[in-house]
């Protein structure tokens, strides 16, 4: 079977776009929704339970509320870039999707259907290119707003984004070191197996890189500004950081930009590292296309669907340790947030790839074949590494900063408050001494 091609390529195209990004919009929303749930479940209440069905209309009525809120436009903002901030805030995270495989090709009449909007030959880098942008909304929406609040905002905004946005372009280069290739679709066949093809490594990049799954795990959590790394939007300090002169549907694009990137995020996590649309142990959804266009794998509808269904467990997991993390953990300092972005995060990350490349040369030239066995020595590698720089060299100066800092704190007073006691005890007790020695002065002068 050949790709469809024609005006049924173009129809295709049209039909992929309007229902993806109805479903990422959809999402969104439902996103909210999760989060709120989940977020109650931990804190033990219940959550929304009123509007429609155990709550699942509170979505619309929040963006019917949105809707009818009255627009404030600050007198010191510049109207343009105030009115444009939102939108840079939301397109990024909206259209990061089109590179992003989210099942098996589709059997046609015409010829199959990638399940992807856009199989550009640069994906990696269109995705990075494109998560770049979204530090814009957040600097225009601080400086045009015409606030202190939502200027500092927009200033940590900036700093925290581009700071994090290096440890995640780094992150992914082992990943292509494995693949060989910058296309989604590539790096998914990568992580299938099929038998007797020494170029697929047939298991989830998570084991072979554990370490590195981390890094980009934690990196995009930090490019999404949420907890615990929301500093752009601290309320304790900047009231409402970078947006806080908006309100209506201004401040709701803002909130839509945020759950939108985060899914997408969670969408790239499970491309990259947790096998795209693959059903781990079985080997019925093994479908890939080849450079010249031909399908290799049996096409069919209910392999797409259920597909589909896995690629969206898999996210929707994903998605849900996002708010997990949020619900936990308390805010970084900033001091802390940028000594992790630029002291640890970049060294670290530059010292992982090279001890891969090391690792996967050494592979090489032993002769070790492509597969499982290659994943485990790479596993073992990422394993050491981990115990050495998480249990031993650092010692808690930085990834425990917080707690290391308040123990030699602690430490120090102690310290003081000792050496405090002791020269009063001491000057005790030589006032008591000189007392001692004027009274047998004078009793001596007495005496005589």
């Amino acid at each position: 079977m050949t790709e469809i091609s024609g005006g049924p390529f173009v129809i295709a195209t049209i039909l992929k776009v309007l229902v993806f990004f109805t479903l990422l919009i959809l999402s969104i929303a439902l996103g909210t929704y999760v989060e709120r749930r989940l977020a109650a479940f931990i804190q033990d209440r219940s959550g929304p339970n009123r509007v429609g069905p155990i709550g699942l209309l509170q979505v619309a009525a929040d963006g019917l509320k949105n809707l009818l809120k009255e627009e404030t436009w600050p007198s010191a903002a510049y109207k343009g870039f105030f009115l444009l901030a939102p939108a840079m805030a939301l397109i990024p995270g909206t259209i990061l999707f089109a590179v992003i495989p989210f099942a098996s090709p589709a059997p046609t009449r015409w010829g199959y259907v990638d399940m992807i909007v856009a199989d550009v030959p640069i994906g990696v880098l269109y995705i990075l290119a494109i998560a770049s942008l979204g530090v814009y909304g957040v600097v225009m929406a601080g400086w045009s707003s015409g606030s202190k609040y939502a200027f500092l905002g927009g200033l940590r905004g900036s700093a925290q984004m581009v700071s994090y946005e290096v440890g995640l372009s780094l992150s992914l280069v082992p990943v292509l070191m494995l693949a060989g290739d910058v296309r989604a679709p590539e790096i998914v066949t990568l992580q299938q197996h099929y038998p007797g093809d020494a170029t697929t490594l047939g298991v989830w990049l998570v084991a072979p890189l554990l370490v590195g799954t981390f890094l980009f795990y934690l990196t995009g959590l930090a490019e999404t500004n949420r907890l615990p790394f929301d500093l752009p939007e601290a309320e304790a300090e900047l009231v409402g950081g970078y947006h806080t002169e908006y309100s209506s549907m201004k401040f709701a694009a803002f909130m839509m930009g945020e759950y939108g990137h985060l899914i997408t995020t969670a969408m790239l996590v499970t491309v990259f590292f947790f096998g795209g649309w693959d059903i781990p142990f079985w080997s019925g959804d093994n479908i890939r296309v080849t450079a010249d266009g031909s399908l290799i794998g049996e096409a069919a509808w209910w392999k797409t669907l259920l597909t589909l269904t896995a690629f969206t467990v898999k996210a929707g997991l994903v998605f849900a340790t996002f708010i997990w993390v949020r619900w936990t953990l308390p805010r970084f300092r900033y001091d802390q947030l940028m000594d992790l972005g630029w002291k640890f995060i970049i060294e670290f990350v530059t010292i992982y790839i090279v001890v891969i490349a090391v690792a996967i040369y050494v592979l090489d030239r032993t002769g070790l074949e492509f597969g499982p066995a290659y994943a485990a020595a790479l596993l073992g590698v990422n394993v050491i590494l981990a115990v050495l720089v998480f249990f031993l060299f650092d010692r808690g100066r930085l990834i425990r900063g917080a707690g290391r800092e308040a123990e030699r704190e602690a430490r120090r007073r102690l310290l003081d408050s000792r050496r405090q006691v002791r020269q009063q005890a001491l000057t005790r007790a030589l006032a008591e001494g000189a007392a001692l020695a004027a009274t047998a002065d004078d009793s001596s002068e007495g005496g005589e």
